[in-house]
């Protein structure tokens, strides 16, 4: 029952997401706006880790599943993607790059941080 609750939390930031895109003018995906109000319900207390934390979990584990539909539509798409191939590869090198890096530094100052909250 804990574990449904949790989705159900989940659930509803999506919820609210999907009605945030719909009345906003903005061209922001819903479920950005569904993460953005959980980061800050998160952040604010108002929703506690232990909420959420082992649905959170769950999904995260299970993320690469969640990849397969994607990797087939791309292969039954191969006549359209062959022409921008090698440019499609160069970005997402580059971008997977600047992300692992981007990443490192923000983890790398978190954790400087955190160490000299603690001293």
């Amino acid at each position: 029952m804990k574990f449904l609750k949790q989705f159900m939390i989940l659930l509803l930031f999506c919820a609210i997401g999907e009605l945030l895109k719909e009345l906003l003018p903005l061209p922001v995906p819903a479920s950005v706006y569904g993460l953005l109000l959980l980061l800050l319900c998160l952040w604010k207390g108002i929703v506690k880790i232990e909420q959420v934390k082992q649905a959170a979990l769950f999904l995260i584990e299970i993320m690469p599943v969640m990849f397969i539909p994607a990797g087939v539509a791309l292969t039954q798409s191969w006549d359209s993607l062959q022409p921008i191939l090698l440019p499609a590869v160069v970005i997402i090198v580059v971008t997977t790059i600047l992300v692992m890096a981007v990443t490192g530094m923000v983890s790398q100052k978190m954790m400087t941080g955190e160490t000299k909250e603690h001293e």
